[in-house]
């Protein structure tokens, strides 16, 4: 959306704008007079150790590390689905991939050779397409409920579920025309790596009244294509051009993760802004060639689901870093909904990051994978290929055989085994059928056959 174009359709935003002034006066029910800003961060295709706070030996982020600094990190968190549309559908809704029906990034295909390019789709794709946008539609994502409280929101970045508005927001980037490559997040994409002015003057439009901000660039994601001073840096650091390109890509990202953060400080608003950062799910880089490894992206090992979570909120959140708490991506939906004074719908089953006596009685950390495009849009067991369950350091991975070859349980012990090298199903029998239980009374839907064995 162009400048003056996105200045002239703020201006329906004065009447959202006086309710906001009257919750205002009302505070959030926590004793602050004024209710904060949220930031969300989302990268998008990049592994949990890429980072310098992380311990990564060449990609340098200063500005995230920064934050790092400033937050409360915690250094196991998990999405629920290591696949984008999925993973970003349980951050702004707070539910469970099964719950909220969206486990995939596209419709069932109906016919042989069909493209994601533009205008390629039959009649039949495109309505199931509209079917999947519909799920935003009937989902109490975090921009309705915000909206309560008087929040204006905006959407830049990636974003599956059509025209921003489908998800409740007051403000976007994205149309969602299909005809117009309006798959995943069309004009949104260009955040970040076309200049930062649509988000800015958002916040600017927003003034005093409490804003949320979905921003989710499409980085590091592919195409691959940093600034060449970047890649300069990069080039000789890995024998691998492709890798040594990922790495600037990540050092690109949080490039502009910084000008986020700086123009908080810059508009005095960072104090009373909660900022909180993940990633949409992982990727290893393959040496060879631009695609990402087997066993990260869409995969339900660690190196899929992982990333760091932080929330830094000035005099609410003291900052430390947690390298043993399990968190989940559905828990920032509860922590943002509860520090404004609203209570998570009875659908949610995450928990609130700064509820220090919630987190030490969690019992288990939830994930599943799915298939990339829908089988079954309304029945999400018919996509489900993995469901995975975390107790301490142990992990279970369990496949579904309808949608995978793999026919066989996979344990690990994840504090020892970070990169789940060493299947250890058969060395700890008793483990298996007891974390196979504990899915068991979680999963909803019983026709899963890899947790009735």
């Amino acid at each position: 959306m162009k400048r003056r174009e996105f200045l002239r359709n703020v201006a329906g935003a004065s009447a959202a704008a006086l309710f906001s002034r009257h919750a205002l006066a009302q505070g959030n029910g926590n004793g602050n007079d004024v209710p904060p800003n949220i930031v969300l961060i989302i990268s998008d295709d990049q592994d949990w150790e890429d980072y310098s706070f992380m311990g990564h030996p060449h990609i340098q982020t200063p500005h995230l590390d920064r934050l790092a600094e400033q937050s409360l990190l915690f250094t196991r968190g998990w999405v629920a689905s290591p696949l984008c549309c999925p993973s970003l559908g349980s951050m702004i809704t707070g539910l469970h991939p099964h719950q909220n029906k969206i486990t995939s990034n596209d419709p069932p295909f109906d016919d042989e050779g069909v493209t994601f390019q533009p205008g390629t789709w039959s009649e039949e794709r495109i309505a199931k397409r509209r079917r999947m946008e519909e799920l935003y539609t009937e989902s109490p994502t975090l921009p309705r409920l915000l909206s309560d409280k008087g929040y204006l929101s905006h959407q830049s970045g990636k974003w599956w579920g059509g025209h921003y508005s489908n998800g409740g927001f007051t403000h976007g980037m994205t149309h969602g025309d299909l005809e117009r490559g309006g798959r995943h997040g069309d004009e949104g994409l260009t955040i970040g790596r076309e200049g930062m002015d649509p988000v800015f003057d958002f916040i600017e439009v927003a003034g005093e009244t409490p804003f949320f901000l979905w921003f989710a660039p499409f980085l590091p994601h592919t195409p691959h294509n940093p600034p060449d001073r970047l890649m300069e840096k990069y080039v000789d650091k890995h024998e691998s051009f492709y890798v040594a390109r990922y790495w600037a890509m990540c050092e690109w990202w949080d490039e502009v993760c910084g000008e986020l953060l700086d123009h908080l400080d810059e508009q005095g608003l960072a104090d009373n802004t909660m900022v909180l950062y993940i990633c949409d799910n992982g990727w290893i880089q393959q040496e060879d060639s631009p695609r990402f490894e087997p066993g990260s992206k869409r995969a339900p090992l660690d190196a899929g689901a992982r990333t760091p979570v932080m929330v830094r909120w000035p005099g609410k959140v003291t900052p430390r870093r947690d390298e043993t708490t399990l968190v989940n991506s559905v828990d920032l939906a509860p922590t943002i909904l509860e520090a404004i004074g609203l209570s998570p719908t009875s659908e949610m089953q995450g928990i609130n990051l700064l509820d220090q006596e919630a987190l030490e009685a969690r019992e288990a950390n939830f994930s599943a994978a799915y298939t990339h495009d829908h089988v079954d849009i309304e029945r999400p067991v018919t996509s489900l290929m993995y469901l995975c369950v975390q107790q301490g350091e142990w992990k279970l991975i369990l496949p579904n055989t309808d949608n995978t070859d793999t026919d066989y349980p996979q344990l690990y012990n994840v504090f020892e085994d970070p990169r789940e090298q060493e299947n250890l199903a058969e060395d700890q029998p008793e483990r298996v059928p007891q974390l196979r239980a504990v899915l068991r009374d979680w999963w909803p839907e019983g026709e899963a056959a890899c947790i009735e064995t």
